[in-house]
């Protein structure tokens, strides 16, 4: 099963293949729209206000994003150690790797998808992240070659999965939720965002997209639910100006719902994992790497 011998679950494996960083997490969506991005960079300063080291690849090569919002000037390449590895960019704490640094905001890439696939494990393993706990990578929207190519070849500690309260945007986030289990990723929980607006003047909640969906959705799937975040249009405004939320205003509706986000996925990452549930690499003929047996895995039914 060599398509899963780089993928691990097991802690420290990250640090062997990528010295030094703690957790590898994927940020992901079924569909694009929903804010991922928004999410990973608010996310990334939620963590590293509790304290943590941590890093965000921008692997939305073909529409990057996060620079921008994280106040980085675009088209500034970044500076080549004597290691041959590039130095990452930094803001608000936060160290990112983007292809928007390696282009300005009028240049297209145009990449099939094995370039793409490049980009992103260059922007991994090619970086020089230093210590971390943890590196964020936002994925871009789908379940596409990226996805695959991630799930394979780095060690992930697990997935998130973004999706607003929508049917339609919640039935694709399904199918990504889906994708990482059949990789063998461990789902780590569900966000979902837009989840309520509040009226700043009279302070009412209005349910735009509806309500309650991602909370069920991971009931229904049995992983964690990591948290809402409410419809805000000052997240919009603090992203355009490079000073996100969760910086500008910390106290803020948004700023405390990311803040209960980054301790419910800090909780769940120190939860003692399935047995059996990451990644093996079994040799049929020495019999070597069995994966353990679990009871239940096999279901007879009438």
């Amino acid at each position: 099963m060599a398509s899963s011998e780089s993928t691990s679950t097991e802690d420290g494996a990250a640090e062997e293949m990528l010295p030094g960083i703690r957790h590898v997490i994927a940020v992901a969506s079924g569909k694009g729209g929903v804010g991922k991005s928004t999410v990973s960079a608010n996310l990334a300063l939620a963590l590293t206000a509790k304290g943590a080291r941590v890093g965000v690849v921008d692997a939305d090569i073909q529409g990057p994003s996060i620079p921008t919002m994280m106040g980085v000037p675009r088209g500034v390449p970044p500076e080549i150690e004597e290691d041959g590895r590039a130095g990452p960019a930094v803001s608000h704490g936060v160290k990112l790797m983007s292809m928007a640094l390696l282009a300005d905001d009028d240049t297209p890439a145009i990449l099939r998808g094995p370039m793409v696939t490049q980009y992103m494990q260059m922007f991994i393993g090619g970086v020089n992240w230093g210590e971390l706990d943890y590196l964020l990578i936002d994925l871009p929207p789908g379940t596409g070659d990226v996805q695959l190519t991630l799930a394979q070849s780095i060690p992930l500690s697990g997935a998130i999965v973004v999706s607003t309260p929508q049917d339609v945007s919640l039935n694709i986030a399904r199918r990504g939720l889906r994708m990482f289990e059949q990789l063998r990723v461990p789902v780590l929980g569900v966000i979902e965002n837009m989840s309520s607006f509040v009226c700043p003047h009279c302070q009412e909640r209005t349910d735009v997209f509806g309500s309650g969906g991602g909370a069920r959705m991971a009931d229904q799937l049995s992983v964690p639910f990591l948290g809402g975040i409410p419809l805000d249009a000052a997240v919009v405004e603090a992203g355009d100006a490079g000073l996100p939320l969760v910086v500008k205003v910390p106290e803020g509706p948004v700023g405390k719902a990311y803040e209960d986000i980054a301790g419910n996925l800090t909780e769940v990452l120190a939860r003692p994992r399935e047995e059996g549930l990451g990644s093996f690499v079994w040799d049929w003929e020495a019999d070597e790497g069995r994966p353990p047996w679990r009871p239940g895995a096999v279901r007879i039914e009438d």
